[in-house]
């Protein structure tokens, strides 16, 4: 079973990422310890997840709250009575509106099972996520860090991430995501912590004029 991180020993393996890289330890000392983000389990949470792709958090959750007002619970069969009108009136793009119908589709077939996900290794959940239309390795990661808690992923794909990461070590802009990548080798098997530490210095850190 790969490696979880958990409530009770996160704060713990922020202060091991700390003593691994010195500009992480600065990030603890200058805004604290990253919040534990996490999402339950479910089909609504791989759906807020869809809706998170290339456009802002807010963007996104007010696209699932209204989606949650229209069919109160988030379930594959209430998504699939829904019209592309209907969709569109929570603010669901075309491209995401599919790619969510077939996301809902695979649950009912049994084709993907959420609740085998949490004993299977990470390689396989990818395989079976991004085999679905509109689910790519960012979604991917985002679901095993937040809604599994796998220890060690680095969404490279995420720009609040590689933002970060660029300016936590003064990188020129420029740098490949390859390099990135080789950095981040450094933090397994704990770059999910890593990367929520990276993500509470980008959003902590004051943002230019």
């Amino acid at each position: 079973m790969p490696q979880q991180f958990t409530p009770d020993n996160f704060y713990t393996i922020c202060d091991r990422l700390a003593e691994m890289d010195a500009d992480l330890a600065h990030i603890l000392q200058m805004h604290g310890y990253p919040p534990m983000w996490s999402r339950p389990n479910t089909f609504e949470s791989l759906v807020h997840i869809i809706l998170e792709q290339q456009v802002s958090l807010a963007s996104a959750l007010s696209a699932l709250n209204k989606l949650r007002e229209r069919v109160q619970e988030v379930t594959p069969a209430r998504i699939l009575l829904l019209t592309d009108a209907e969709l569109k009136e929570c603010y669901f793009s075309r491209q995401k509106s599919s790619y969510t119908r077939y996301l809902a589709e695979a649950i009912i077939s049994g084709q993907i099972d959420l609740a085998v996900f949490e004993h299977m290794e990470d390689d396989e959940i990818r395989r079976h996520l991004t085999a679905l239309k509109g689910i790519g390795n960012w979604t991917t990661d985002v679901y095993l860090m937040f809604a599994l808690q796998r220890a060690d992923h680095f969404p490279v794909g995420d720009l609040a991430i590689v933002n970060a990461i660029k300016a936590l070590k003064s990188l020129p802009k420029e740098t490949p995501k390859e390099e990135l990548v080789l950095i981040a080798q450094q933090w397994s098997p704990y770059r999910t912590v890593a990367s929520m530490m990276l993500w509470h210095y980008y959003l902590s850190k004051p943002k230019g004029k």
